[in-house]
């Protein structure tokens, strides 16, 4: 599946540590609905600007409701990273961006969610975050 996320700008929470309000989105593929506003991406980012991504949101599907647990890292070359700050758009065959993910739903549709591991490749774009999800077999 797909998950196409709207983020806000970042607060800043000293030099080394952010948050990324999640502003909604939509779930295409396999699963489709739409993400809902609330949720948040926490980062951690070193001073080789690789960033540790510990994000929490909720994605509204037509079975139920999914809570989604992603942690993960983007990295890459400094000229990269200061491209994707300056929110320019960038190959991402440029960068290394990749979660593990895990899924939680009272659905009993959605029960299957909460024996998977997912593995995303993330692209960066402006104002917004897109995740290709597979589940890892």
């Amino acid at each position: 599946m797909e998950i196409d996320l709207a983020v806000g700008p970042p607060v800043a929470i000293g030099q080394a540590r952010r948050c990324i309000p999640i502003l909604g989105g939509v779930v295409s593929g396999r699963l489709t609905g739409e993400v809902m506003p609330g949720g948040a991406d926490w980062q951690q980012i070193g001073s080789d600007g690789t960033i540790e991504i510990d994000a929490r949101y909720v994605l509204k599907l037509a079975e139920g409701l999914v809570e989604v647990e992603s942690r993960g890292l983007r990295a890459g070359p400094p000229e990269v990273l200061a491209r994707l700050a300056a929110g320019e758009a960038v190959d991402p065959a440029l960068y290394y961006f990749r979660t593990a993910m895990r899924f939680h739903s009272a659905a009993p549709e959605l029960a299957w969610l909460g024996r998977i591991l997912g593995m995303a490749s993330g692209e960066r774009l402006a104002g917004a975050v897109r995740l290709t999800v597979h589940e890892v077999a």
